[in-house]
């Protein structure tokens, strides 16, 4: 939320993620239970986190590449 003055009035400005910040979520959970279960061990689960960060970008560069672009 961003407040503004302007001429003595305040103008309110605020944005709503809510439901694709949900979606998003949801899938680094999933992620992180997908990883984990192929080491489930401590560093296993440290390493899952670290993956389920990190696995869009390799998604979307090898995406690209198939492309060809």
């Amino acid at each position: 939320m961003h407040m503004s003055k302007h001429d003595n009035q305040l103008i309110k400005i605020t944005t709503d993620h809510g439901p694709t910040g949900f979606v998003f979520f949801m899938a680094y959970i999933g992620a992180v239970v997908y990883f984990f279960n192929q080491e489930p061990h401590f560093w296993g689960f440290i390493w899952a986190l670290i993956k389920a960060i990190a696995w869009p970008a390799f998604l979307i560069y090898h995406g690209l590449q198939g492309m060809h672009v």
